[in-house]
């Protein structure tokens, strides 16, 4: 059933396409700080608890309870271009309104026990999507509808963590995520919907981190995040074609497809951070961040069962459908870089900026709902403190993408052209409150 794994593609776009504005599927809009400074050094610094969402060690530098919650509105822009098939003959147009704006908000709470030992616990998102490239296909007679639809994702992590402090140089942390994953994919052809899916799941992971305080000015950090594979269940219909001839059926045979679930794996992510502390004002850190998405191999369907549906031969009949790879990736392991400075006005106000260069993931195969590519990242943001206990951050963020010419095979129209473009800015407040 080759041609019906082909045709199936469409559902592993679901959970892996991204306009999120970080390789991957892959979010960077945890605090305003963090976006403020590029997230440059953001696993070490502990201005306030959102450290929490990079390295759990930095708890231990906390002596007094603190808070902090946010908002990120990303508004994200994605330019699909020139999309065409059959040799070139037939042109789809172009749109400038495929990527989806989101708000993204994040909670933190440290509460240290005593001298050693710290506990934290956190809501943010590491993982997200929203895409729409249905009016490329929208009143067409041809078109790759297997390929153009629309997607939406959303991670949740809720995270615990403890760190110990070991001595005035080094701390320990780790930490517990129970990832809450949900995802909505539409692929209509016309007024038949190809694929339909709206199917949610949970599934644990952990963080290991540790840090370094060399004095009280300069500091390391280091922590591995290991992300789960979620299981999703839910409505996961398909509608395809698949080659039956040794059943005694047509070639052609068209299959209403319902599956119990999906596994979407999610990628390991490790980070190094430094902060230096060069003046009673300046300070400059770093960050350097691996995300592990070779391991991102393929979007598995689990069990399902396929019906013969009216007007093919053998309508009615159903029968078993073991696990599928629904879509092989040929993905890359990145890096992003990022530098960062803070400079302290006054007592009442501090300003920051960033600059990050993060790395695509897409290898050989590419997608005209993933645009994935380089992207940099120029940031800046400011803390209000309005007083010893109170700070309100703001962060914002442009990203900027490469064009991408591409080639993605559909299983209606052969191969497809394409040109993608994307960019966003992302806007972030945050609260901050210490005990």
């Amino acid at each position: 059933m080759k041609s019906f794994n082909k045709t199936l593609l469409a559902v592993a776009v679901a959970l892996a396409s991204s306009q999120t504005m970080a390789s991957g599927f892959q979010l960077n809009s945890q605090s305003a700080t963090g976006i403020g400074r590029a997230f440059a050094g953001d696993a070490v610094i502990a201005d306030n608890a959102a450290v929490l969402s990079r390295n759990p060690a930095a708890m231990a530098m906390f002596d007094k309870d603190a808070i902090s919650g946010g908002l990120t509105y990303a508004d994200i822009t994605v330019d699909v271009k020139d999309v065409n098939f059959a040799n070139g003959l037939v042109d789809l147009g172009s749109i400038d309104d495929a990527g989806s704006s989101k708000l993204i908000p994040n909670l933190y709470y440290i509460h240290p026990i005593n001298n050693k030992f710290a506990v934290g616990f956190a809501a943010f998102s590491n993982f997200g999507t929203g895409t729409d490239a249905s009016s490329l296909s929208k009143g067409k007679p041809a078109a790759p509808f297997d390929l153009l639809g629309e997607t939406e994702v959303t991670t949740v992590n809720f995270n615990t963590s403890i760190s110990y402090r070991i001595n005035d140089m080094f701390s320990i942390g780790a930490g517990i995520d129970a990832v809450y994953g949900e995802g909505r994919l539409t692929r209509d052809a016309g007024t038949r919907p190809l694929v339909d899916v709206d199917a949610d799941g949970w599934a644990f992971g952990g963080i290991l981190g540790a840090t370094l305080e060399l004095d009280q000015n300069n500091r390391f950090g280091v922590s591995y995040r290991f992300s789960p594979t979620v299981n999703v269940k839910g409505d996961i219909n398909t509608i395809t074609t698949a080659d039956l001839s040794a059943l005694g059926l047509g070639a052609n045979t068209a299959l209403a497809t319902s599956f119990d679930s999906l596994d979407v794996p999610l990628a390991d992510i490790f980070q190094f951070a430094g902060f230096h502390q060069l003046t009673p004002k300046f300070a400059v850190h770093y960050t350097a961040q691996h995300t592990s998405w070779g391991a991102f191999d393929q979007i598995t369907a689990k069990e399902g069962t396929a019906t013969i549906i009216p007007g093919q031969t053998g309508a009615g009949a159903s029968f078993a459908v073991g696990d599928a790879a629904l879509k092989k990736y040929e993905w890359k392991d990145s890096w992003l870089f990022s530098v960062g400075g803070t400079y302290t006005i006054n007592d009442k106000f501090t300003v920051r900026a960033g600059y990050m260069h993060d790395q695509g993931v897409v290898d050989q195969i590419s997608s005209i709902s993933f645009p994935d590519s380089d992207r940099n990242w120029f940031t800046a943001g400011m803390s209000y403190h309005i007083n010893a206990n109170n700070t309100v951050d703001f962060g914002m963020a442009y990203i900027k993408g490469q064009e991408v010419n591409l080639i993605e095979n559909s299983a209606l129209t052969g191969n497809v052209n394409a040109t993608t473009e994307s960019s966003g800015m992302y806007y972030s407040l945050q609260y901050s409150y210490q005990f």
